[in-house]
Formats: structure tokens, sequence, C-alpha cells
């Protein structure tokens, strides 16, 4: 029971915050796991009832139960299908009523009765086991006290017991090295399943980094395919967002510690990568980085890679309508915990009561992943050209 409602609330915790996802970010890679955790909620439920149907304190709580899961499904629905119309401040008029948030405090109030309740009978059973466990040991020792006196009053036997405490002391010692051994074994049994659990970790960001570079290579025959150049421009910063991800699970399967990453050479690799792709576009910018030798958690490298992206493709877009000029990137160590990356450029400049240019994706994006690593950006004025700035903490992996 206790494991059914708590998988339920997990489901439906997990379908709230895949469906979140999508309506801030509008990023479809959201409803897949929005999906999976709505049917893993349906059947959790389905499984929470049959256990409970047999008790019935709990037929009243399990009929509200299913009609709150049922509302808060249709109101997920209902807003995601919003966003998909594009209607986005209808999407974000439903989630500000806070409906969702009350149907999701009821169930988890329902829900939190049930683990509850199954926690207390848990706790009885334990109480009864420590009860028998305390009465088995006065019986234990009231044993043992009886024995030591029957030992004690039969002194005539006293060369047989000093015959039997060294074959006692024999049988020790043959448990010892047979303890010792079991040691050795164990050891060497948990050794193996590290080495495994090293060997599948590295295997599995192995077929991760294959299977983004074979998207990657989808997306670039698309492009090639279309000809209509905005269609183009938009796969060709999709290619470079899908390579900032696999580099990342490419330097995985090569690293002894896939906890973090090397910044210089992640984002080296990635800057390098994007100058090609934009220099084959047509784009006459340079590109030159500077990038201190510092270490972050991967899925903060990860968030870092797509910002670093987002900022340089906008920089090479937009700062040089006449194609000639410099971007330069920047990360340096604030030794106070936390890091500085830096991507200007001497262009035109960015005006803030211009109207975004292009679709605002690359923008939104560069925000989403700022917010993700905690971090603060600006963008600063220079004469000429503008400075984007970003400061994050440098989090160790947990």
């Amino acid at each position: 029971m206790r494991s059914a409602a708590v998988e339920l609330r997990a489901a439906l915790q997990t379908a709230e915050s895949s469906q979140r996802g999508y309506i801030v970010t509008g990023n479809e890679i959201y409803l897949a796991p929005y999906d999976t955790a709505k049917a893993q909620t349906k059947r959790q439920f389905v499984a929470l009832k049959r256990l409970l149907a047999g008790d019935g304190t709990f037929t009243v709580l399990l009929e509200r139960l299913e009609i709150i899961i049922g509302q808060k499904l249709a109101e997920m629905d209902e807003t995601i299908a919003l966003k998909s119309a594009l209607r986005e401040k209808d999407a974000f008029a439903a989630l500000q009523t806070n409906r969702g948030k009350a149907l999701m405090d009821e169930a988890n109030l329902f829900l939190s009765g049930i683990i509850r309740r199954t926690d207390d009978r848990l706790t009885a059973a334990v109480g009864e086991q420590r009860a028998n466990a305390n009465w088995l040991r006065w019986v234990t020792i009231l044993g043992g006290l009886i024995i030591v006196l029957v030992v004690g009053g039969v002194t005539i036997v006293t060369m047989q017991y000093a015959r039997e405490v060294a074959q006692a002391r024999d049988e020790v010692h043959a448990l010892n090295a047979s303890l010792e051994e079991r040691v050795k074994l164990r050891t060497a049994d948990l050794a193996r399943a590290r080495d495994r659990a090293e060997m599948l970790v590295q295997e599995v960001n192995h077929r991760v980094a294959n299977s983004l570079a074979m998207v990657n290579s989808m997306v670039q025959l698309q492009a090639k395919a279309l000809g209509d150049p905005a269609a183009k421009d938009a796969l060709s910063e999709t290619q470079a967002r899908i390579y900032a991800i696999a580099s990342v699970h490419k330097r995985l399967y090569t690293s002894k510690d896939v906890r973090v990453v090397e910044l210089d050479e992640y984002l080296a690799a990635v800057l390098d990568q994007l100058a090609v792709t934009l220099k084959n576009e047509g784009r006459g910018a340079s590109l030159r980085y500077s990038i201190e030798p510092l270490k972050m958690p991967t899925d903060r490298s990860i968030n870092l890679g797509v910002a670093v992206t987002e900022l340089v493709t906008n920089a090479f877009k937009y700062a040089y309508p006449d194609g000639n000029g410099e971007v330069r990137v920047k990360l340096v160590n604030l030794h106070d915990g936390s890091a500085e990356l830096v991507v200007e450029d001497d262009g035109i400049g960015r005006t803030e009561d211009v109207s975004v240019k292009g679709t605002g994706l690359g923008t939104r994006i560069v925000h989403a992943m700022a917010s993700n690593m905690e971090a603060k950006i600006e963008y600063l004025k220079r004469t000429p050209g503008t400075a984007a700035r970003m400061v994050f903490p440098l989090k160790e992996a947990a």
C-alpha cells in the first residue's frame, strides 16, 4: 500500500513538473515524460485502489482522490493544449489561478494520510517484534544462568571441560580462517561490482553521445534538404545545441570521474565546433576565447555549454551585419565560490527599446539555462559593441 501511494504521488509530481517545464520553455522534450508519468499515475491509482478495496475506512477517501486526480490530469492536459495551440497567455493564466496547485495539495494530503496509516502499521509491527525480542532476551539470560549454575556444580568433569575448551578454541580458529576467506571473497565481489557499475556508466554515456551524434547528422541532412534560409538557420542552431550536450557525454565516457566536467576542455571543443559551423554558413566574424581550467557538475556544465552556444550564435548573427568582426569568450574564476562568463563583441550594439530580432528563442534558452544554474545574467553596453555577462556559483558534484 505504501509503495503504491508513494509511486502514485511521485508520478503526479513528475507529470506536473513536465507540464510546467513545457509551459515555461515550450520545449516538446517535456511531453514524453509527461505522457509516461500520466499513464503511470493511472496505473498506480488502480493498483492502490485494488490494495485498499478490503479496507472500508478508505472508501470515501478513494472516491474523492479519484475525482481529484481526474481533475488534475484534465487541468494539465488543458494547459498543455493551450501551449501547443500557441495560446501562451491563456496557458499562463490557467497556471496562475493556482487551481492545479490546490488539486495537487489536496491529492498530497490524501496520499500522505494513506502513507501515514501504513507507517503506523509498520511501526506497530516493529514494536511487537521488539517486545518479542526483549522477552526472548530475558528467557535467554535465565537459561544462561541455569547453565552456569549447572556447570559450576559439576566439578568432577574438570578434565572433560578443559578438553572441550581446547576443542572450542580450535573451532574458533577455524571459524576465523573461514571468516577471513569470506571477507576476501566479498571484497573481490564488491570490487567487481564497482568496476561493472563504472563500465555501465561509461557505456551509457557512450551510447548517449552516439545517439546525439546521429540526431545531429539527421538534422544536418534535413537542413541541406531545405531551401528556406530561415529554416536552415533554425536547424543549424539546433545542431549547435545538440553538439553542446553531446560533447559532455562524449567526454564523460572517457573520464575517470563522471560527476564533473573540465570546463576548459569542454567549452574549447564546443566553441571550435561552433566556429567551424558558423564559418561554413558564411559568417565572416572570427571567434577568440580564453577559458580558465575549472570543474563543474555534469548537469550544470550542459546548461553552461548551451548558454555559451546561444550567446555566441546571437553575436555572430546580429552584432556584425556586414559579417566582419570578432567575438570573444572569457571564463574566469572569481575565487569567491563563483565564476564569470563574458561573451562580448565590437558590433552595432544592443538596444533595449528595439524589438527582438529573430524568434527570440535563443534569448529564452539563455535565461532558462541561467535559471537552472542559479546564475545572474546582464547585458552591458560597450563602445562599440555589447557584452553579455553571467555570474554563476561553482558547486561541487554530489
